[in-house]
């Protein structure tokens, strides 16, 4: 009977080269249903090879779970089968996780370990105890367990520290760092993690962290995130440039990779001719060599084992090796996201970073690049036009939140961008994809709520529309608990009430902006101080204490200036500092800090911030009699006013305008019966790459009829009332 075991499991892999995966599982099953009984082992084998077909080529994870299920059974009458047994819990865990089945998951694993305590400490025997601690933590994390899952990627640190296997080393500490940045309790613990990842990044030396191309974008997003959080925008850049290097020098080699298949190919067909004259074979035969030798050469992108013992394939997405970002070696396997997702992440970092700095055409060219990218992985995954959120197959629901939260990413930064620069009808049709793209899958989407109304807002200030502006912050500070874009949108508001100007709505911004000035030293970056102290140097100018006002705004500007390197509120900083300088008498200061204000505006195609600066500067050319400078000031000023309107009328005659302006919130059905917990909570995803940029104030300030406030930092801007 061994025999016919062999044989059928030989033409199993027979079908499988050649895909026919259906025919591969026939030839397996028959050990499974034939009325003679084969060895219990040989079963167990039999099972795990179509479970291992099953997740690799096909969606049916239910089917493999039940395989497993039924070669875990079988194991416990069996003393030995390390090996099986572990590869079989691995896989078990796996199909466990891809149908959001967390409690039976953790119990698996842990038996997992209990074996792995059982038996003695040998490397593979340590490996396999790093699979399980990895995937244990990743429940973990997914119940919300942070702590646990800390102690368990930890234990799997151990592990890898007692094999001297460094690169796993830097996998759990990598993944300890991930786990902090998600939970954030303590300052001290998350420079820790951070500083532990730098000094085992660095004791790799350079060719071996050439073979850790995974583990490169990893740690590098990782710092990109932590300096994201704390607001260090600065020096963030040059990891968002290494990341860049190394996604084009990939994407260079795998284009050379493929070349050279396309080269093998051709000369494979060459040499199948039978009436090749020996001559030219012997030639062929030799650049044939020397093309694969190449080819292996350059396909050796990790320096972890080839052969992996039971990939996981999230999402049950079949990629090639060179289309993976693998962290850990087998067992692990270990991948944070598919190379699609990882260089969408780079491009949106590129954006994220490029867009305060007025690289328009750039962020323009990642926007494009990045959502191309995911609408192909869209529609791998059956997310096509019309398709919602409970059309989806439960096993696809977690890699399509991971693209579809990049998406909405992109979307938000290009309404950012399209709101600075007044394209006003282009913010417009990007805000109402985020909207339809909620509408359609509400649950996955469910954190870009807050985001949706909060740009909402946005829009509705930008076009001058303050009273609705308002209303939609205060929306989405009640959609979210992060304490900071509760803090971010209420002084948005705080901002429109300005706006609106009168007695009542200045006493509703009062209100407002008291509480978080209070607290602003409490947060973890300076993004918060920052946009408070601008409101508050608003509110202490409607007081006319100018002074008080010009010394919180300079430490705002400095604020702005040293960490978040944002020109545009780099640019309102100076505006509002140039308008205190003139009313303060100082005219030297005043046209320095206002010409460099107007340097900036123009170099963001920032028209409002160019009006209000404008605006100044003819009060100044006033004041100081310069007739000449105040005409060609005031002729120009016109112009962009002019501009400005045309752009303005074009967004409130829009189909889209009233949609997004009215005080209503967005009202759709959560498919609760979804278990989408962790396509939410996951770790991938689970890091706040949201930047709230500059809220626009259009009001009178003292002694000035045309002076506009902007703010705050510079994605959510406003526009001059005209």
């Amino acid at each position: 009977m061994e025999a016919v075991a062999e044989g059928l499991w030989g033409l199993a892999d027979y079908e499988e080269q050649k895909g026919e995966i259906g025919k591969a599982v026939k030839c397996l099953e028959a050990i499974c249903q034939t009325q003679v009984s084969f060895l219990p082992i040989i079963e167990v084998k039999t099972r795990l090879r179509i479970a291992t077909l099953l997740l690799k080529h096909s969606h049916n994870v239910n089917e493999a779970k039940s395989h497993l299920e039924r070669a875990q059974l079988l194991l416990k009458s069996i003393p030995s089968c390390f090996e099986l047994k572990c590869r079989t819990y691995s896989l078990l865990s796996q199909c466990y996780h891809l149908v959001g089945a967390i409690p039976p998951q953790k119990q698996i694993l842990h038996k997992g370990l209990e074996l792995i305590a059982s038996t003695a400490p040998e490397v593979t025997v340590k490996l396999w105890s790093c699979n399980f601690s990895s995937q244990l933590a990743n429940a973990l994390i997914i119940e919300g367990d942070y702590h646990s899952a800390i102690s368990a990627l930890e234990s799997g640190y151990d592990c890898a520290a007692q094999i001297c296997y460094p690169e796993l080393q830097m996998f759990f500490a990598t993944s300890v760092l991930h786990v902090h940045l998600m939970q954030w309790c303590d300052d001290n613990l998350v420079q820790s993690a951070l500083n532990r990842c730098d000094v085992l990044w660095d004791s790799l030396g350079s060719e071996r962290r050439e073979q850790c191309l995974g583990l490169l974008f990893y740690n590098e997003l990782l710092h990109i995130f932590y300096q994201l959080r704390i607001c260090d925008f600065k020096n963030a850049t040059q990891h968002v440039d290494k990341l860049d290097a190394a996604m084009k020098a990939d994407i260079q080699n795998m284009r050379e990779i493929q070349r050279l298949k396309n080269e093998l190919s051709a000369l494979n067909q060459s040499l199948s001719r039978p009436d090749l004259p020996n001559r030219d074979r012997s030639l062929l035969s030799l650049k044939h060599s020397q093309i694969q030798q190449k080819l292996t050469s350059m396909s050796k992108t990790t320096s972890f084992a080839e052969q992996s013992l039971e990939p996981a394939y999230f999402g049950n997405a079949r990629r090639a090796s060179e289309d993976k970002l693998v962290l850990a070696p087998p067992p692990i396997d270990g991948e944070w996201l598919p190379k699609s997702a990882v260089y969408a992440l780079v491009d949106l970092m590129s954006v994220i970073f490029g867009r305060p700095r007025g690289l328009f055409k750039e962020c323009a060219k990642r926007i494009q690049s990045g959502m191309q990218t995911i609408q192909v992985e869209l529609v791998k995954l059956g997310i096509t036009d019309g398709v919602r959120e409970v059309d989806l197959r439960h096993s696809a629901i977690w890699m399509a939140g991971v693209y579809l939260m990049l998406l909405m990413q992109f979307l938000e930064n290009k309404v950012a961008m399209e709101l600075t620069r007044s394209e006003f009808v282009e913010a417009q049709e990007a805000l109402v994809q985020m909207k339809d793209w909620f509408i359609r899958f509400p649950t996955i989407l469910q954190a870009c709520e807050s985001v949706i109304e909060m740009l909402r807002g946005q829009y509705a200030h930008s076009v001058g529309c303050y009273s609705e502006a308002a209303f939609h912050y205060i929306e989405a500070a009640k959609l979210t608990e992060s304490k900071s874009v509760q803090a971010m949108c209420q002084v948005y508001a705080a901002v429109s009430y300005f706006c609106i100007g009168d007695a009542e709505s200045l006493s509703q911004a009062l209100d407002l902006i008291g509480p978080i000035y209070r607290m602003k030293d409490s947060f973890v970056g300076v993004r918060e101080q920052a946009s408070v102290l601008f409101a508050y140097g608003l509110l202490l100018m409607r007081q006319d204490e100018y002074e008080e006002a010009r010394a919180r705004l300079a430490k705002g500007l400095q604020i702005a200036h040293n960490s978040m390197g944002n020109l545009q509120l780099i640019a309102q900083y100076l505006t509002i500092l140039g308008h205190l300088a003139l009313a303060l008498h100082d005219t030297v200061q005043a046209r320095e800090i206002l010409r460099s204000s107007l340097t900036l505006a123009k170099k963001l195609y920032d028209i409002p911030t160019q009006i209000w600066v404008l605006s100044v500067l003819t009060d100044l050319y006033r004041g100081l009699g310069e007739v000449g400078n105040e005409m060609e000031n005031e002729e120009y000023r016109k112009k962009k006013s002019d501009e400005l309107q045309q752009k303005l009328s074009d967004a409130h005659s829009s189909i889209h305008h009233i949609e997004l302006i009215e005080k209503v919130k967005l009202e759709v059905k959560q498919f609760q019966e979804f278990d989408m917990k962790r396509a939410m909570a996951n770790q991938s995803m689970r890091v706040n790459l949201d930047i709230p940029e500059s809220v626009g104030l259009s009001t009178p300030l003292p002694n000035s009829s045309s002076s506009r406030l902007l703010d705050l930092d510079n994605r959510r801007r406003g526009k001059r009332r005209i």
